[in-house]
């Protein structure tokens, strides 16, 4: 018996309970529902335990596989701390047991997800968790935003449970099976039928869509409606279920060309448009929305660049980020009110960017070929990725290296730098480690992966010599204005409620 397999029925019947006791304080559901989710944290521990010894294990249904076994404790520890969050902050609410009854719902669905050994069965509980997720978004039914945010949420979520169902279909026809494993074995093996490709155009569709990718990504901005602990539990778990098919499916989606060159083109462009709105946001939580915007588009990248291992990393990272910067932003807030802001510390030139950015890529170099001497060589792909993250390490060296900068910033810029380059190849070392083979190795780099990477740097690159000197334009009117069309997300997100109709749901 696969012990995390029991972690879901445990969930499913406490909320059973919870929506049968609708109302406010439903004693002692709260209490009843943190315990019940602590347990199935629990459990789930247990079942990476038994994947350590026994390997992969399957039970009907379900299997616990390497994924799995990554993906169930982060679930039950995210679900845990939410729960335990919500406990407080829902005390009272009018409809405080069916809050508890349907969050306990959904993360049983989002732990038989990530735990599904067949293609039937991931499918009913990516399109279950829509459904449940809607009923989240609109707890406060009579707010006229919460009805707009849900209304797009069900319509792009169900678009992707459309092209998912499509791309199961043709999986089962190609392969003659539903048995997940076996379709990556066969893929693995080179046995691919032609079917197989269109179903991973089908596929990364459904990844794009439920990853809220550009230009369909505004219902993730407007989630804010909803209770705290929901918007927590949506940023920072179900928003990766896009991530979580395309790894998954890994050695499928690897043997599509087309389809990894667009997941690169469709998650570069995310990123880098959710990073630049993220900017320009006052409101802490948009902010964030925006930022994880951002994030699914660069763990998209990482799949487009069969990045495997670093983009399942990726997840994890993000999770435990954006759990607590959701739940602890009402305290930042009033923190950062409390601080007496002193202003800008040194405006970098020209001249310091530059140095910074070969500073930056010189310390990178250096680093890069300590690990390739002692771990082997590295993927064009992971350099690239790499520095794309020393570029946004470069703009604090920027800040160290202006004139007016003191010491004390200058030393602290360049450890930064150094830490974060450190940190990146040495995650990747451990990341390819615990994968240990069970997902694709980097593809070799063709012309079009060579002009894909060289986009891409190139693309980040600029971006960050822009943001280094934003400053020395940030008050001219054409920037002032140009800073409210990018708050605004280029209004693609207004174009999207015309469109459906949002303006009046």
């Amino acid at each position: 018996m696969i012990l995390s397999s029991l972690a879901p029925a445990a969930l499913a019947v406490v909320a059973a309970a919870a929506l049968l006791r609708p109302g406010r304080r439903p004693k002692p559901i709260p209490a009843l529902a943190e315990i019940t989710s602590l347990l199935a944290f629990a459990l789930t521990i247990g079942g990476t335990v038994q994947f350590a010894l026994d390997g992969p294990v399957s039970e009907g249904p379900l299997r616990l596989s390497m994924i799995g076994a990554v993906m169930a404790p982060l679930v039950g520890f995210i679900g845990w701390i939410v729960l335990r969050y919500s406990r407080t902050y829902l005390d009272g609410a009018e409809r405080e047991g069916r809050f508890h009854g349907l969050m306990l719902l959904v993360l049983a669905l989002v732990l038989l997800l990530v735990q599904a050994g067949s293609l039937w069965l991931l499918a009913g509980s990516m399109i279950a968790i829509g459904l449940v997720l809607r009923q989240l978004l609109l707890f406060y039914p009579d707010r006229a935003p919460a009805q707009r945010a849900a209304t797009k949420f069900t319509r792009v979520w169900a678009a992707g449970d459309v092209a998912l169902v499509v791309a199961a279909s043709l999986l089962w026809t190609a392969f003659g099976t539903a048995d997940i494993t076996a379709i990556n074995a066969a893929a693995k093996a080179g046995s691919a039928p032609a079917l197989a490709g269109v179903a991973v155009g089908f596929l990364v569709l459904a990844a794009l869509l439920k990853t809220a990718a550009f230009p369909l990504h505004g219902w993730l901005t407007e989630v804010m409606e909803a209770p705290t602990p929901v918007s927590a539990l949506l940023h920072a778990g179900i928003i990766n279920s896009g991530g979580f098919l395309l790894i998954t499916f890994a050695w499928v989606v690897q043997g599509s060309t087309a389809s990894m060159a667009a997941l690169v083109l469709l998650g570069g462009l995310t990123a880098l448009f959710g990073a630049l709105v993220m900017l320009t946001q006052s409101a802490v939580k948009t902010a964030l929305a925006w930022s994880t915007v951002a994030q699914m588009g660069f763990m998209l990248l990482q799949c487009g660049l069969g990045l495997w291992p670093l983009a399942l990393l990726h997840i994890v990272a993000h999770s435990l980020y954006k759990a607590h910067a959701f739940l602890s932003s009402g305290g930042a807030v009033a923190a950062v009110k409390a601080v007496r802001r002193p202003g800008a510390v040194a405006t970098p030139g020209l001249a310091a960017v530059a140095r910074a950015f070969l500073l930056a890529l010189a310390l990178y170099a250096v680093v890069a070929v300590g690990f390739t001497l002692i771990w082997g060589p590295k993927s064009p792909q992971a350099l690239a990725l790499g520095a794309i993250l020393v570029f946004g390490v470069a703009y604090l060296v920027a800040q160290g290296l202006a004139d007016a900068a003191p010491r004390a910033l200058t030393r602290r810029t360049m450890t930064a730098s150094a830490a974060a380059t450190l940190a990146y190849f040495g995650f990747q070392s451990l990341a390819i480690l615990v994968v240990n083979g069970a997902l694709p190795g980097v593809p070799d780099a063709g012309p079009l992966e060579w002009a894909l990477i060289a986009l891409t740097v190139l693309s980040f690159g600029v971006v960050a010599v822009a943001q280094a000197l934003f400053p020395h334009w940030a008050h001219h009117p054409a920037a002032a204005g140009l800073r409210v069309h990018v708050a605004n997300g280029f209004y693609l997100n207004a174009a999207f409620d015309r469109l459906i109709g949002g303006f009046r749901a």
